[in-house]
């Protein structure tokens, strides 16, 4: 059999294979012979019985465990076969943590070393106590949004409060004693990057790879950095191709609202927070690109997502706050729901590929892209667009075209009105009558409440 994730060869012996003997151990156990050449030829060992007594002496005293050592001859060769078992604790090589990866052996470090260790002991990182926040740092608005979500779902009680913080933090297994969890100081802090560089969404507008025209961070608790996304995702990123029936707007994304949003819940939650590399997220004006710094469970690979698994959140404590917040199942349906949103929308399946250390979740080009002219992104219902000036013609934001259509079919419509048909809040709706007003493109006649909206020519 050649070299592989289970099988090592060796034509001596130097006490550094002990360094390979541990890679073993922390990883899926294997066998290290001694006496093959690279290409697995046995050309044998001179000392075979001195090794016999020497191997499984300095395994031990090295290493702390015991390997089973045997002679084996083949082709008339003396060899020696060193069969290790997995270890469920971290084994160390004086000092250094050593992991068998594929026909690799692998000095553990960083990141990767902490996580190793974690997860020999049954943590995750986020269930780590974090000394430096504590139940005063969290942000009122945040523990509110979490607890009126959680009871509208049914998920939490009527009688929770947000203010009563300490029992609230128990509630949701986030202490730790006298501490809180890292899960805390990611959901609730006003800054979580204090606690975990890169625990942030970048967002930015691509006209091809090379070319970024615009950009934006989000920042803040996690649990609302998924509806800041999505706001500026559908406000400022995503082309909306907006077409009429009688007076009814249809406006239409390359990726359907619902399947982006769980692409997001599932990027947050699944993001491995220990290397400091932020969600990125490109915008083209035919698909959407989702890239996560996240690990899949062991034993899965891209296409075990897209089939019917378990749910085996990364991030356990995190991905429980944002089920009782109402904001996700815990049946890992996730991926499903994403390509039932997309197929309803008449939009292909997302790819997903591991790449460069993460995941890479990409929605492509939907086929009736293709059919659409390209004026289609800004007024397609004749004669709307007349008389309103060159500032509503396609380079106008398509949520602001909206806008102006509503006034013009009811001059009465109020913000409120506007913001639950975009789906976005009073104050972003209010920024954008902002933007109007001062291009001149509409102004208010009268009051708030007797008064009314005119677009100007």
């Amino acid at each position: 059999m050649p070299e592989s994730q289970h099988i090592e060869w060796k034509q001596t012996w130097r006490d550094e294979f002990l360094k390979w003997i541990c890679g073993f151990a922390n990883a899926e156990g294997g066998v290290l012979e001694i006496g093959r050449a690279d290409d697995g030829t046995p050309v044998g060992v001179a000392d075979a019985k001195s090794l016999l007594e020497e191997l499984p002496n300095k395994i031990r005293d090295v290493l702390g465990i015991i390997a089973d050592v045997h002679l084996v001859q083949e082709a008339g060769k003396d060899l020696i076969s060193i069969r290790v078992e997995p270890y469920p604790s971290p084994i160390s090589y004086k000092g250094q943590y050593h992991y068998r990866s594929g026909s690799t052996k692998q000095e553990l470090k960083g990141p990767a070393l902490e996580q190793f260790l974690l997860k020999k002991r049954g943590l995750h990182w986020d269930g780590v106590p974090e000394p430096g926040f504590a139940a005063a740092d969290c942000q009122a608005a945040a523990l509110e949004e979490l607890v009126q979500r959680g009871q509208a779902a049914g998920r939490i009680e009527p009688t929770v409060s947000a203010t009563d913080r300490q029992v609230l933090l128990d509630n949701l297994n986030l202490s730790a004693g006298a501490y809180l969890k890292r899960a805390a100081a990611l959901l609730f802090a006003k800054d979580p990057e204090r606690f975990a560089l890169g625990a942030n969404i970048k967002l930015g507008f691509f006209v091809n790879d090379a070319d970024l025209r615009y950009q934006d961070e989000i920042r803040g608790p996690l649990i609302q950095q998924v509806d800041r996304a999505m706001e500026l995702l559908t406000t400022k990123y995503l082309k909306a191709y907006i077409s009429y029936q009688g007076i009814q707007r249809i406006e239409r994304f390359v990726v359907p609202r619902e399947a982006l949003r769980e692409a997001l819940l599932n990027a947050v939650i699944h993001k491995d927070y220990s290397t400091g590399i932020p969600i990125q997220i490109r915008v083209y004006d035919n698909q959407v690109r989702i890239w996560n710094d996240g690990r899949l469970p062991d034993g899965w690979t891209a296409d075990t997502l897209l089939g019917a698994h378990a749910s085996k959140p990364y991030n356990p404590l995190i991905a429980a706050a944002f089920f009782r917040a109402g904001m996700i199942e815990s049946w890992g349906r996730g991926i499903q729901k994403i390509t039932s949103a997309c197929a309803a929308a008449g939009c292909p399946k997302p790819t997903f590929v591991l790449d460069q250390g993460g995941l890479m979740l990409t929605f492509p080009e939907p086929a009736w892209l293709k059919d659409v002219a390209p004026e289609a992104s800004g007024i397609t219902q004749p004669g709307l667009g007349k008389g309103l000036g060159k500032g509503l013609g396609k380079d106008l934001d398509p949520t602001r075209q909206a806008i102006v259509l509503a006034m013009l079919e009811d001059p009465s419509v109020t913000i409120a009105t506007l913001a639950e048909r975009q789906g976005i809040s009073t104050t972003a709706i209010e920024n954008h009558i902002r933007t109007l007003r001062e291009a001149g493109i509409i102004r208010r006649v009268g009051g708030r409440s007797a008064g009314h909206w005119e677009v100007l020519s």
